[in-house]
This record gives C-alpha cells, sequence and structure tokens, in this order.
C-alpha cells in the first residue's frame, strides 16, 4: 500500500503537462541538471493530518520549552516525528530493492548523491553515462476511475518509477574530445501501443566537448534532433546500441534509478525525522 504522502494530485499534473510542452527547450550547459518536474510526495498533507491537532496556542510565537534545553518544542514537532516515523516504516515495507541492482553489460556504477555514472569501456573507447535522480519522476494521467468494491483509493495509486533525462559520453582512445549525447525518456510516447516497437528513449541534442575542460562550453555547436534528418538519427541510435547503450540499457536504467530515488527518499525521510526531534 503506497503511503499518503507519496499521492499524486491528477490536477497537479494536467496543469504541469500544459506548462511543459509551451516550454522552450534547455541550453546544452543543463544537460546534467535534471529537468523541473511537479512533486509526487506533497508535504500538504502533513499539514492537512496536523491540523487536525492543532492548538490557537500554536499560531503564537513559540518560546524556549522550560526544561531549560534552549531549543522549541511544540506539539506539532512531536506530530510531526510520529507521522515520519510510520511513514519511513511503510515506505521500507515496499522498497523494492534493498540495494542498487546491477546492471547487464559490463557497466560499472558511481554514485555521487543523488548522481550516478555507469562506465564501460569497449575496444579503447570510454562511454560514460551520467543521470541525475533529483525530478525524475514523472506525473501520472491516469483517467478518474471510483474504487473498485473492496479496494480503497492507496491501492489503486500506480507504481512510481524513475525515468531521468542522462547524458552519454564516447571518448575515443586519443581521449582529447568526448562526442555527448543527451538522452531521455519522452513522456507522450510511454503507454501508447503504437510506439510499442520503437525505442523507449530518444536523444535530444548532440555535441562535442574537450575532455579537459570542466565545464562544457555553451560555443561549441549543439545539434538538436527536433528538426534532423531521419537518417541521420537512426545512425545516432544505432552508435549508440552498438555501445550498449540500446533499449535493454534504458529499461534497466529506470529500475536502477527507481531503486537510487527511493533509496535517497527514505534517506531523506530519516534525515528529516531526526532534524525534527534534535534538541
Amino acid at each position: 500500500m503506497l503511503p499518503l504522502l507519496r499521492s499524486v494530485p491528477r490536477a497537479l499534473g494536467a496543469a504541469v503537462t500544459g506548462l511543459r510542452a509551451a516550454a522552450p527547450a534547455p541550453p546544452f550547459r543543463q544537460l546534467l541538471q535534471p529537468a523541473v518536474r511537479p512533486c509526487l510526495r506533497p508535504f500538504g498533507l502533513l499539514g492537512v493530518r496536523a491540523a487536525a491537532g492543532r492548538r490557537r496556542g500554536l499560531l503564537r510565537a513559540q518560546q524556549p520549552c522550560a526544561c531549560g534545553c534552549g531549543t522549541l518544542h511544540t506539539e506539532g514537532d512531536k506530530a510531526f516525528v510520529e507521522f515520519l516515523t510510520d511513514e519511513i516504516k511503510e515506505e521500507k515495507k515496499i522498497q523494492k530493492h534493498k540495494s542498487l541492482p546491477k546492471m547487464s553489460g559490463g557497466w560499472e556504477l558511481e554514485v555521487n548523491g543523488t548522481e550516478a555514472k555507469l562506465i564501460r569501456k569497449v575496444a579503447g573507447e570510454k562511454v560514460t553515462v551520467t543521470f541525475n535522480i533529483n525530478n525524475s519522476i514523472p506525473p501520472t494521467f491516469d483517467s478518474e476511475e471510483e474504487p473498485t468494491q473492496g479496494q480503497n483509493v492507496e491501492e489503486q495509486e500506480p507504481e512510481l518509477t524513475s525515468t531521468p533525462n542522462f547524458v552519454v559520453e564516447v571518448v575515443k582512445s586519443d581521449g582529447k574530445k568526448a562526442l555527448v549525447l543527451d538522452c531521455h525518456y519522452p513522456e507522450d510516447e510511454i503507454g501508447e501501443e503504437e510506439e510499442a516497437e520503437n525505442d523507449i528513449f530518444s536523444i535530444k541534442e548532440v555535441s562535442f566537448q574537450a575532455t579537459d575542460d570542466s565545464e562544457w562550453k555553451d560555443t561549441n555547436y549543439t545539434l538538436n534532433t527536433d528538426s534532423l534528418d531521419w537518417a541521420l538519427y537512426d545512425h545516432l541510435m544505432d552508435f549508440l546500441a552498438d555501445r550498449g547503450v540500446d533499449n535493454t540499457f534504458a529499461d534497466e536504467l529506470v529500475e536502477l534509478s527507481t531503486a537510487l530515488e527511493h533509496q535517497e527518499y527514505i534517506t531523506f525521510l530519516e534525515d528529516l525525522k531526526s532534524f525534527v526531534k534534535s534538541q
């Protein structure tokens, strides 16, 4: 059973869809920055639950408690900690992977907080795939349906999956420059039967970057694939597939990213609980 904190307001998802359709594509220097997506775990529910036990006194300026510790203790903090304790317990109960799943194909995984890198060497070439799990859960657009008999609303909520944008860097043996391909999972194609046989990810932008530069330069030409000839685009997709970045890889990346996102979410809840509870 998914906790209330992870429920998805459908109205918010519909509103965000319209805004995303009108927004221009980000500059290439922002490729590794996660795209802004709506919060799917609205903390507004905390306020609804906590409001039932609020007192008028909580709206006034609070004074340090009389125990002499010099910190602030409120009934709201106590209720917050109790709520987080239950939420953490429920999240751990539904956690699918206790450890991060491994990728097939000989990929080595490096994790730094919310950012992960998959590295593979193929015949003298180095292929690096980088992604960030922040804001990586897309909104769901399930239709308004009444719960079936014996099933509550929480049980009908879909499983949350993380589909982050990812950047592929291919460096040849000379190591002077990298071919960089910005890829993403098209949300409007997910679940459409006519798209079932197509690639589940697409290339958005392509550029060359110097390997000795710590940051990518906006002065380097960036190829946007929106108006690209399909023959050239197909060759680029084949180029990635020959280096292990194909539909199988994309499926496994979703599973890895989802496990990492859930792991970081639980850690965040635990840190939030410790912060609220600390004296």
